[in-house]
């Protein structure tokens, strides 16, 4: 991977991965346009996001450490479980179980049989319609406050779904808040919350993979992840204003038009699968 390659997939990353439109997706179709028809690598997609999970840990910084030292002293005894916060570290925890325990158990397909770009179209369009429907049935009535821990788990699961390329974790993980009545901005922001425990212990488990791998060399990766960060910090900010006061209907056209514009390219060879 070039110095050029990495800055191009950094702002690809940084732009794709919190609207509903999968990261994922982006810089596989990217790295097969504009590569010579390279994967720039899970292990690669993995440790950029980093960046942008670190753009959440920064923007939601406050939240973040309020909920992480009420939770810690419910731990010792000296606040009750049935605080808020206390109950939303325990959410986060117990719906970031999913994605890790089949992240682990699925990694080879993960990394390889599910990186075919026939399935990443599939997902796209797929996704679009699920999105759509969620956004059309959303009652947009329930608060954070109101997350159970029945909704916390399956939240955890919709996210899960994630794995696969071309589905989008904010995507899903949005599209499964719609369905249980949350506000939209209230389903983005716990989409935010719930992915940075996995993003980030995905990203440093993958640290082991950079450099072993010739698409994905230590400088070029560090570079892409730094401009993932700040590109992601800008991004998280509008689509938390705009979900506030509009659909997600602009991300649902806008993924069945690169699902139709990748099978196209797929049918007529113009790009590989894999």
């Amino acid at each position: 991977m070039t110095w050029f390659e990495a800055i191009v997939l950094g702002i690809v990353q940084g732009l794709t991965e919190f609207l509903p439109i999968s990261s994922s997706a982006h810089l596989l179709i990217v790295g097969q346009l504009f590569f010579d028809g390279r994967d720039p690598g899970a292990a690669f997609t993995a440790v950029t996001q980093i960046g942008t999970e670190s753009a959440v840990i920064v923007y939601f910084a406050k939240d973040i450490w309020r909920i992480i030292s009420r939770w810690s002293l419910a731990l010792v005894g000296k606040l009750p479980q049935s605080d808020p916060d206390v109950r939303m570290g325990w959410m986060v925890i117990v719906g970031s179980l999913p994605i890790a325990v089949l992240g682990l158990l699925f990694e080879g397909a993960i990394d390889s049989g599910l990186r075919n770009l026939w399935i990443t179209a599939a997902m796209l369009a797929g996704v679009a319609i699920v999105l759509a429907v969620a956004d059309r049935v959303a009652r947009n009535e329930r608060t954070i406050d109101q997350l159970t821990w029945k909704h916390a788990i399956s939240l955890g699961f919709w996210q899960a779904l994630a794995l696969i390329p071309g589905v989008s974790r904010s995507g899903a993980t949005i599209s499964g808040g719609l369905f249980m009545g949350y506000r939209r901005e209230v389903a983005a922001r716990y989409a935010f919350l719930l992915a940075v425990p996995a993003v980030m212990a995905s990203g440093l488990y993958k640290l082991k993979d950079i450099g072993d791998d010739a698409t994905a060399a230590w400088g070029p990766t560090l570079l892409a992840t730094v401009i993932a960060f700040g590109i992601g910090y800008v991004v998280i900010a509008w689509l938390l204003k705009y979900v506030a006061s509009h659909t997600f209907t602009i991300f649902v056209v806008y993924r069945l038009a690169l699902a139709a514009v990748l099978v196209g390219l797929l049918a007529t060879g113009t790009i590989a699968a894999t």
